[in-house]
């Protein structure tokens, strides 16, 4: 059986097995998001021997040059030997400029790094606690326009991370983790076509910031804003929505509740194919919502994606 050396682990791992799975199996706590390889939380340095890579051009070359790889899409397949994102050494620091409550069970968290960070709409990072705990979280903030990163976490269900951020203060600080990009953006030349955002709960936040960044870039085109909720209360940032819709005619916001997206999405009609679609939220609700644009007409090279898994424990 292949060993797997962490730090002073030693571990025996069944061939083929899965890197990130194998950690865990093992207590050692590597945060994730997609399992995709697209949010790069799961990041390890390979110190000693090579996994199977079945994702190699998610990093780029630098970063595989210095032994990077994610887990989650690593197989061991023999000896190896690897190193855990260390945050004290590894990350950003920062401290939290604001946090409040949006809704009784979203969290708005703004933080401030210690240095200027440069980056896009539809990224995100891993936050990093001070007791070790992290999460990778889509940026909400706009560059060049807010002065903090703005975060918002779904704290509705136990999370090792939203347990711990419930009693989050001004000043508390935080390691920040690379930045990484999704698959959420925004495209100047796109100014002319309809432009769909299709969020389910904090899916909002990366879309949120698209929005915005389309609005800053005088896009001409129709924007259709979805935001799906389980129910009225969860639309947290409807407010926002409805006074950027008040001040650009072309923004449409409509609020769906779980119990009416089956109708909603019936009665979706494309008004040209040449809309541009980006969705964000739950694998469940990102699937739902992509298999009736393909049924509606629209190429899936018009539709990207990002999924956020569960919390865990």
């Amino acid at each position: 059986m292949p060993e797997l050396l962490v730090g002073e682990q030693r571990l025996n791992v069944a061939p083929a097995s899965n890197l990130l799975d194998a950690l865990h199996r093992a207590g050692i706590a590597v945060p994730y998001s997609c399992r995709a390889g697209s949010c790069h939380a799961c990041m390890v340095r390979c110190v000693r021997g090579e996994p199977e890579d079945a994702k190699p051009e998610a990093l780029d070359l630098a970063r595989r040059e210095q032994g990077w790889r994610l887990a989650c899409q690593c197989r061991v397949s023999g000896d190896l030997q690897i190193e855990v994102f260390d945050p004290l050494k590894d990350g950003r620091p920062a401290h939290i400029e604001g946090c409040d409550w949006l809704s009784p069970t979203v969290l708005r968290l703004r933080v401030r790094p210690e240095q200027p960070l440069r980056y896009r709409v539809g990224q995100h990072l891993v936050l990093w606690t001070s007791s070790g705990v992290a999460r990778p979280y889509s940026l909400a903030s706009l560059p060049g326009e807010d002065p903090w990163l703005e975060f918002h976490l779904d704290c509705r269900q136990p999370g090792a991370f939203s347990d711990v951020a419930r009693s989050f203060q001004p000043g508390d600080e935080l390691r920040l983790g690379d930045l990484r990009g999704g698959a959420l953006h925004y495209d100047p030349d796109w100014q002319a076509r309809p432009l769909w955002l299709m969020a389910a709960g904090t899916g909002l936040a990366p879309l949120y910031g698209v929005l915005r960044e389309a609005l800053r870039e005088n896009h001409q085109g129709a924007i259709r804003v979805i935001h799906l909720a389980h129910d009225a209360s969860a639309h947290y940032f409807a407010e926002p929505l409805q006074a950027l819709a008040s001040c650009h005619p072309q923004v449409q916001v409509e609020l769906l509740c779980a119990a009416e997206l089956t109708a909603a999405l019936a009665e979706l009609r494309l008004v040209s194919r040449q809309t541009i679609a980006l969705l964000c939220g739950h694998p469940d609700n990102v699937e739902t919502f992509a298999r009736r644009l393909y049924l509606a007409g629209l190429p899936r090279s018009q539709v990207f994606a990002d999924v956020f898994l569960p919390h865990a424990r």
